[in-house]
């Protein structure tokens, strides 16, 4: 009789609460209620901007009643990743008249609908699309080549050789291009990556500020790229201030490229630069580039050596405060003076980490993975140490032989557990330290002392955290078969276990772990640590814990999974997994997750699990299982999934098939880009792309 009515909450309070709630339910459900959330639900700071991007439960006729009901409210509609709404869907759109922003990345939609929609969008300024096999710019009206034409900032998707929309936005500002055109066809044909006759110089870049190109594998993408990058070589616009190209692999520099790169260097300063490794390696480019006030850099798989890294981009200590995120994955040699007589495994020069944290004392994103990272002994000059001072950090990514006590390493002989290879040989019976599960025992152990330990008790706002091997590879890679072996971990790395996953456990903020190719994992109890304190986890990615032979860790697993609540994402590539119902019964205690993906060369999966857990789990809408299972097996299982839970669950999407089937990679190319992009696939994905690219 004394409690709170909900209703007795000031207007600003109750704004504020329903701004948690998806629009769709606002307007379709909430609103009818009573008459004052009727009129809150409707109130501007609702309706002026709708997220459709993960509202899995929303169908076609919810879009067509929501545009019905506030479509002339929308000035912003992001329905990104909606893959399962039939193309038809985009028709309803047309009742947004007043809409600015507009992303339909990932969604189904041919050149026609693409023209009568845009036909009657007279203010749109920013637009996201996806570019299909079969588009064509001819079919696109007047009118919708005039709203086009006004557009400042577009978003492109490319899955064939094509130049878009582009040529007909005359505005642009901001052009971000995704390249995920595949080499062949699925009749196995050879693609081209020359473009349609006619079609050739015609971007118009005088004004653009943000250029943006991300690379899927592929020689047709590197050609495409090229045709897209020609007419910047010819005039580089004078007011560009970020360039950035993400490209795997090798990508070779030209003469057309060196054009652009020069005509950059003395016209142009920038705030944001990414540059494909070979277009760094080996040139003064960087010594001639001038920067403004720099917020994003990525060097990523670079030779870039300390040296250079501190003279040329930092100018010898510069104060850096608007750098914001710095992304150094692969390069081995960033934190070394030199790289000439340099071996990857040495020790780092702790002078030029300290230089680029009191130079860059604002980061909020590091990657410093996919690369052997060494302190060495001499006292407070311990990577985890240097990197403390970093207060502001909000996302980091570690090599795991990074964190490793140096002093540790030097007294401590190697264990029975060190000695055991990191293959998939005969089992090795050895003797099992025990840990304990409980929390109170975990905080006498001595790990407090450890560096790592005092990192994690630094960083206490970290919201994404990565621990990789330095050598990690996954078994699944994006264009090619499974990997049958992986490659050792490194020696330092040996004795990173249980203690330093239960370090994480400090993290409160966290929302997103990854760890990969941790070896001294003997329980997992770390793991039970994280789900106790850390209430806020929504991903989490764990691969090749402990010894390759067995999953070592399950029990552990199993306790965490009962306490993540909050949980959406769960991705765990382990050889040998055994994915029965005690593990699908554990996970079910995860009453949030959207997402499975579990990869395992060898293991196995119990169908009636399976299915037990799809009937509870009633949020999930990805399930993704490559594994050891048979051909019929895995098909029978996909087919029995979709069958029962597809009607009430429309965004769903199933692919069960065996790991190291020769028929694996036509299959991952069906998978959408949203999940195949954020969880599928194994990748770091901290300061990946500068913050804020897109909305």
């Amino acid at each position: 009789s004394n409690g709170v009515n909900l209703m007795e909450f000031s207007d600003e309070i109750l704004l504020h609460i329903l701004s948690y709630v998806p629009c769709t339910d606002l307007v379709l459900n909430v609103r009818r209620t009573c008459r004052k959330l009727a009129t809150l639900c409707l109130d501007k700071s609702l309706t002026h901007t709708v997220l459709l991007q993960k509202d899995y439960k929303v169908n076609k006729d919810k879009v067509k009643q929501l545009m019905r009901d506030i479509g002339k409210e929308i000035y912003q509609l992001n329905m990104a990743g909606c893959y399962w709404l039939p193309s038809s869907t985009i028709d309803h759109v047309t009742r947004c008249k007043n809409l600015v922003k507009l992303n339909l990345s990932g969604c189904h939609i041919t050149s026609l609908r693409l023209s009568k929609m845009l036909s009657t969008l007279q203010h749109l300024r920013s637009l996201a699309i996806d570019v299909n096999p079969g588009f064509d710019a001819s079919q696109l009206s007047s009118e919708c080549k005039a709203t086009l034409s006004r557009v400042s900032e577009l978003k492109q998707t490319l899955y064939t050789p094509s130049y878009g929309v582009v040529p007909c936005c005359t505005s642009l500002e901001k052009l971000l291009l995704y390249f995920e055109i595949l080499d062949r066809s699925r009749e196995g044909f050879m693609l081209s990556g020359q473009l349609m006759v006619g079609e050739s110089n015609v971007p118009h870049y005088q004004n653009l500020r943000v250029f943006y190109a991300r690379l899927a594998p592929g020689y047709v993408n590197q050609e495409v790229v090229r045709l897209y990058l020609a007419v910047l070589s010819d005039r580089t616009p004078e007011n560009l201030h970020a360039f950035l190209i993400s490209a795997p692999g090798s990508f070779a520099e030209t003469g057309a490229t060196k054009n652009l790169l020069d005509s950059m260097a003395r016209n142009v300063r920038l705030d944001a630069l990414q540059l494909p490794k070979a277009w760094i390696n080996g040139s003064g480019l960087l010594q001639h580039l001038k920067f403004n006030n720099p917020f994003y850099f990525s060097f990523s798989r670079c030779t870039l050596s300390g040296g250079h890294l501190i003279q040329r981009v930092i100018n010898g200590g510069k104060d850096l405060k608007s750098l914001t995120s710095l992304n150094l994955s692969g390069c081995v040699h960033c934190l070394a003076p030199e790289s000439l007589f340099r071996k990857a495994e040495d020790d780092i020069d702790s002078s030029i980490l300290e230089s680029l944290v009191v130079s860059c004392c604002n980061l909020r994103h590091l990657n410093l993975s996919a690369a052997h990272h060494h302190s060495s002994e001499s006292i407070g000059n311990h990577l985890c140490q240097l990197l403390s001072r970093l207060k502001h950090l909000l996302s980091l990514a570690l090599p795991v032989c990074s964190i490793t006590d140096v002093a540790a390493n030097v007294e401590k002989p190697p264990t029975a557990s060190n000695l055991v290879p990191q293959t998939f040989g005969k089992k090795v019976r050895i003797g099992i330290q025990t840990y304990p599960r409980n929390l109170a025992d975990q905080a006498n152990q001595k790990v407090e002392s450890s560096v790592f330990w005092a990192l994690m008790g630094s960083l206490r706002f970290l919201e994404t955290l990565e621990i990789i091997g330095s050598s990690f590879s996954s078994a699944m890679p994006r264009n090619e078969p499974a990997i049958w072996n992986s490659l050792p971990p490194c020696v330092r790395a040996q004795s990173v276990g249980d203690s330093e996953v239960a370090a994480i456990s400090q993290l409160t903020y966290l929302q997103s772990l990854t760890l990969a190719q941790l070896p001294n994992i003997l329980t997992g109890s770390g793991l039970i640590s994280i789900g106790l304190q850390c209430q806020h986890l929504r991903t989490l990615s764990l691969a090749n814990l402990g010894m390759m032979g067995k999953v070592v860790y399950m029990s552990a697993l199993m306790d965490m999974l009962k306490h993540c609540k909050c949980l959406r994402d769960l991705r765990l590539e382990q050889p040998y997994f055994s994915a029965g119902a005690q593990f699908f019964q554990a996970l079910s205690h995860c009453s949030s997750l959207q997402r499975l993906c579990i990869v395992s060369r060898s293991g196995t999966l119990q169908s009636d699990a399976v299915m037990s857990f799809m009937a509870n789990c009633l949020e999930v809408i990805m399930c993704h299982m490559f594994m050891g299972e048979s051909l019929t097996v895995c098909k029978n299982l996909q087919q029995s999934i979709v069958r029962s839970f597809q009607a009430d669950r429309p965004a769903l999407n199933v692919v069960i098939f065996p790991l190291l089937h020769e028929d694996l990679t036509e299959v991952i190319r069906d998978v959408p880009m949203r999940h195949l992009d954020e969880i599928t696939l194994f990748k770091s994905r901290v300061a990946e792309e500068p913050p804020n690219l897109w909305w």
